[in-house]
């Protein structure tokens, strides 16, 4: 059971299965068959060994909406029973959480919805393991979800009258993260967990039979989290001291009352993690800086201890060339509270001059994910290239827009139902501070990103085409309807829920916005965001007669490129870009 490849009946197939430690009980989940696949499920490769074009089977689309029922089961291996746990005993099992949602889309249509209650397709949650046994095996717990993303339940089984017992309810009316999901068993049938319910995600922990009670608080995110050897302490990531530097932190268990105190174990700034020794008297740390990938250190496990660096990995090559290191910049916003934090690469002596700078503005992709941190980025090849880029005199900003991680819920689900929008507007104060701030030419700035990056690329050159002189569109999404379904429907709902969501945040709806020059390069074999985007928005731009686009594409390249000679002709083509409308 534990390699999901068993079948549980004609076509069923267990999703999850644990065994608790006595042996003596079973959980299984059991998905129904999924929907045949479609002829749309599948992409050419145009290049193969033989010259023939060959087939790869893809993901489904948000668009065919494939979503599949899951029972739990509890089976007694002693006395040989199977029964069902019943979702029905969950709070919130049947509400209409779309109802605003679907009247909106009725309304258009000049319909009229009408809201009732019905049960909710719920299953075991995509998470790192959402079935927790107690150590002594008398107590069970799992993690569950709805497919309509709208709450997460943790719940206990009551194996003397086999039903679930609900002991956390999360919801959220926009979507519940899939990130800060961490939970599991203390003493005394106690529960810990994370949970985004005050806007950050933070730990709690509750008696089966009693009131959860939050153990931290704050403007900051927990992550990571390590259970002692006793169960005295826990340690955990946190950004506690700025939202771009993640250091390890304890917290005792034992004090309770709200009294408990974050001990910082590491002082040493920009980005870390961690792995506990297995007595838990030693850290293992990666740690890592804006300029400086990733080394190994090792730190007693206790405050303000030594960390010891135990790797040199960077070559005294690399180390020897100029690059540049980036500030951190907090860009005021004209539409929140919180600023915009924003990587800023300036040139030297750049406020020496009387001449204005030409600026490049960085997208990050994935939407969900932080760069405007004071580690080393993923983005590495970006990080080269920006350093190339002031060293000719421009000034690069990446912005960690409104729906990146690291700032709490609001700031994630900013874009719900609005894809494009918000961020769209932190990338116009964006502009402004660098017009008001790094001697910048508002005429004489461009724009590129990648993957979502490229999306809001799109975005920003279609609906605001005063904000950029001319933009690269990468490995682009023009209509979400056809991207993933555990991504999209988040944030967008369905296509058949939502359509004003989709029509809303996609694309290929505003092309006819389009007025500066755009390098679109697409990757032909990619099976994350599928060439199919391209080829659409391309086919829109030429039938808008538009005339000022380009398309490059990459035949052998999936998501995320493999050859060299692929990263060196794209990045060529976007510095050919800017050097000519810039």
């Amino acid at each position: 059971l534990t390699n999901n490849n068993y079948y549980f009946g004609a076509g069923n197939k267990v999703a999850h299965a644990s065994l608790s430690p006595a042996g003596d009980k079973l959980v299984v989940s059991i998905a129904s068959s999924k929907s045949v696949r479609k002829s749309s499920d599948i992409m050419p490769n145009y290049i193969s060994n033989n010259g023939n074009i060959e087939t790869k089977k893809v993901r489904h689309r948000v668009a065919d909406n494939r979503q599949y029922n899951e029972e739990l089961f509890i089976i007694n291996l002693d006395k040989k029973t199977k029964d069902v746990l019943s979702y029905d005993t969950l709070p919130g099992f049947d509400e209409d959480v779309l109802a605003v949602v679907k009247s909106e889309n009725y309304d258009r249509e000049g319909k009229k919805y009408q809201s009732e209650k019905q049960a909710r397709n719920i299953h075991i949650m995509d998470a790192w393991d959402p079935i927790k046994w107690q150590e002594n095996g008398q107590q069970l717990a799992v993690m569950l979800e709805a497919w309509d993303n709208k709450d997460r339940w943790i719940a206990t089984v009551d194996f003397e009258n086999n039903k679930l017992n609900s002991q956390h309810r999360l919801h959220d009316d926009a979507w519940i993260n899939w990130s800060f999901n961490e939970f599991g068993w203390l003493k005394n049938d106690e529960l810990y967990f994370l949970s985004e319910e005050s806007g950050y995600s933070h730990l709690y922990r509750k008696s089966l039979n009693g009131k959860t009670e939050r153990l931290t608080s704050g403007k900051f995110e927990i992550s990571d989290l390590t259970l002692s050897k006793d169960q005295a302490s826990v340690y955990f990531k946190a950004n506690k001291k700025h939202p771009g530097i993640y250091e390890i932190y304890q917290l005792a268990l034992e004090q309770g009352n709200g009294s408990n105190e974050i001990i910082a174990l590491t002082n040493l700034g920009g980005k870390n993690d961690y792995s506990l020794s297995p007595d838990g008297t030693k850290l293992l740390i990666e740690h890592s800086e804006v300029t400086m990938p990733p080394e190994l250190y090792i730190q007693d496990a206790v405050k303000d201890a030594t960390a010891i660096r135990l790797t040199h990995t960077v070559s005294e090559k690399f180390l020897s060339l100029p690059w540049t290191a980036p500030s951190i910049i907090a860009v005021k916003s004209s539409y929140q509270d919180n600023p915009v934090y924003s990587k800023v690469y300036l040139p030297k002596n750049f406020d020496e001059t009387k001449d204005k700078s030409k600026a490049v503005m960085f997208t990050h992709g994935a939407g969900y994910l932080q760069n405007a941190h004071l580690g080393w980025s993923g983005y590495y090849r970006e990080f080269m290239f920006h350093s190339m880029l002031v060293q000719q005199g421009y000034v690069v900003m990446d912005m960690d827009y409104r729906a990146s991680a690291g700032y709490g819920r609001d700031w994630r689900t900013a874009i719900y139902r609005q894809m494009g929008t918000p961020e769209v507007e932190d990338m116009r104060d964006g502009v402004n501070w660098l017009v008001e701030n790094a001697n910048v030419d508002r005429e004489r700035i461009g724009t590129y990103g990648g993957s979502y990056g490229g999306f809001l690329t799109l975005m920003s050159m279609f609906t605001a085409p005063d904000l950029f002189a001319s933009g690269s569109a990468i490995r682009l999404v023009s209509d979400w309807a056809y991207y993933n379904h555990g991504y999209t429907s988040n944030i967008l709902n369905t296509p058949g829920d939502d359509a004003i969501a989709y029509e809303r945040s996609s694309p290929i709806y505003f092309a006819e916005g389009l007025e500066k020059p755009l390098l679109i390069n697409a990757p032909m074999v990619d099976d994350n965001v599928f060439f199919e985007d391209t080829v659409r928005l391309v086919q829109r731009l030429i039938e808008l007669e538009k005339e000022d686009f380009e398309t490059a594409i990459y035949p052998v390249e999936p998501h995320g490129f493999v050859q060299p000679s692929s990263w060196l002709n794209e990045y060529r083509r976007i510095y050919k870009l800017f050097e000519t409308t810039l």
